[in-house]
């Protein structure tokens, strides 16, 4: 798949479902502990080191990108669908969402504090997931702070129907050894790395074990970066 076929069946798909997605999962994260706690830590990690923007790539219906303002943050929400920043803007009329890719963020080089990735490169082909991590590291500034979420696996899982809509979707897990040696190629440092169980007994059953890795992108400072050990 191309990078136009990959960026027009996503955006197609989700415009599909948009507004049935917000109406199912728009109270996920209440019953999420582990989830929150992550959330919080990137949070307190992006305001110790002095805040800055934070822009949610990925941003869907802008659920988490309100948790995030509502964590103290400035947060912003990025995504491909229109109909999935509409329903983003009617939730959270105070924030700004804007339309636009990971693999081309209409941002300056080092403009953000902290980037979220929630759940957004799992339909990234394999192939364009370092291009998608560089222009991570591009927009944060050093000692910016980089929180991915990801279904953990080996396997993809094609949707070719959801709420009763067509859709086109590939839900790529993947292993977090793999997805932190890619990070750390792009040229972050890894912080921590956390998997959480299957959870099969909530309002949100689960297929997969959830992964999610903290990094954050080095300061450079004489001739030595952040995160370097003698």
């Amino acid at each position: 798949m191309t990078e136009a076929d990959f960026l027009k069946t996503t955006r197609a798909s989700y415009d599909a479902i948009a507004d049935e997605y917000a109406a199912r999962f728009q109270d996920e994260l209440a019953v999420k502990p582990v989830e929150r706690a992550l959330l919080a830590c990137f949070a307190e990690s992006v305001l110790a080191d002095g805040g800055g923007p934070v822009a949610d790539v990925g941003c869907g219906t802008g659920r988490v990108t309100g948790h995030l303002r509502d964590l103290g943050l400035d947060a912003f929400g990025v995504d491909l669908s229109p109909r999935m920043l509409a329903e983003a803007r009617r939730h959270h009329p105070e924030l700004r969402f804007v339309e636009g890719s990971m693999l081309a963020l209409d941002l300056p080089d080092g403009e953000l504090g902290g980037l979220l990735a929630w759940y957004s490169t799992i339909h990234v082909p394999d192939e364009q997931l370092p291009l998608a991590f560089a222009e991570f590291f591009r927009v944060l500034a050093p000692g910016g702070h980089l929180l991915l979420g990801f279904q953990a696996g080996d396997s993809v899982l094609r949707m070719e129907e959801a709420f009763g809509r067509d859709i086109e979707l590939d839900f790529r897990r993947r292993q977090p050894e793999r997805v932190a040696e890619l990070l750390t190629g792009a040229g972050l440092t890894m912080r921590a790395r956390t998997v959480r169980e299957i959870d099969t007994e909530s309002a949100f059953p689960e297929r997969t074990p959830q992964a999610f890795l903290m990094a954050r992108k080095p300061i450079v400072s004489g001739g030595r970066q952040d995160g370097d050990t003698d």
